[in-house]
């Protein structure tokens, strides 16, 4: 990993990034030297930048250099990290200049089933934090889906759901959910917890310009059950048709299958 901006110094173990998870990041796929949708990720960076108070981020310049790392042999994913950087004392955020780090790496090889049969999810016992100060950006305090995804190591399970103390269920540990009822798409509401995926952004604002019903509001594990189709995304894998989640089982549909579509588009 790369540091962007500044010199790597000894105090970088005081990066307030590393101390306290005070910072942003994105991780981008990129697909023959592109990085895909990556203006919809630089929004998402620049939201969460300006929820923490993190100033003077140069998006511009973010953007050149994400390009420049995308057109390197073998890239297939793209990390970008934006930290508030050193300076401050104990909890306090005042001083310093933030940072930037970006690594990139290969496409992790993932099992070519879990794109055309499904895969199988497991429901999380922890429950995410509600604070509608964070819902929505990808901030680096992740430890919630550390913790969640331990809970499994069944290598049949691909993801897991999680919800809030409420029961909700808000999102995967690493994706966003969306299902079918009555052929209208329903997604949970990004209101309390969890991230605004970019292609879940995209499949909403797709939808829109097609005319297909996309609903955003509150999910339980009986609106999942009574599903005709279930499946969940992320930025580096696409869309993943959902099979089986405690009991109940699903096979591909029409409406993942457009999805799955508009992913190798975009």
């Amino acid at each position: 990993m790369i540091l962007l901006n500044g010199r790597a110094h000894a105090d970088d173990a005081f990066d307030r990034g590393l101390e306290f998870g005070d910072g942003v990041f994105e991780t981008i796929a990129v697909i023959n030297a592109r990085p895909r949708l990556l203006e919809r990720h630089l929004a998402r960076l620049t939201v969460g930048c300006e929820r923490l108070g993190i100033l003077g981020v140069d998006i511009d310049q973010c953007r050149t250099e994400l390009h420049q790392a995308a057109a390197a042999r073998d890239v297939g994913v793209l990390k970008l990290i934006v930290t508030r950087g050193l300076g401050g004392t104990g909890y306090s955020s005042a001083g310093g200049m933030p940072r930037r780090w970006l690594a990139a790496m290969p496409a992790r090889e993932r099992p070519s089933h879990y794109s055309t049969s499904g895969v199988q999810l497991h429901l999380c016992e922890l429950r995410l934090p509600s604070d509608p100060r964070l819902a929505g950006i990808k901030h680096l305090n992740r430890l919630s889906n550390v913790l969640a995804r331990r809970e499994w190591q069944d290598p049949d399970i691909a993801e897991g759901l999680m919800r809030t103390e409420d029961g909700s269920i808000v999102c995967g540990t690493m994706s966003n959910l969306f299902l079918v009822q009555h052929d209208m798409l329903i997604t949970p509401a990004i209101v309390d917890a969890g991230v605004c995926g970019v292609v879940r952004a995209a499949i909403i604002d797709t939808c829109s310009a097609q005319g297909i019903a996309v609903l955003e509001r509150r999910v339980t594990l009986q609106d999942i059950a009574e599903a005709s189709e279930v499946f969940v995304t992320n930025a580096l894998i696409g869309a993943w048709p959902v099979r089986a989640l405690s009991g109940y089982q699903w096979v591909p549909g029409p409406y993942v299958r457009r999805v799955q579509e508009w992913v190798r588009e975009w």
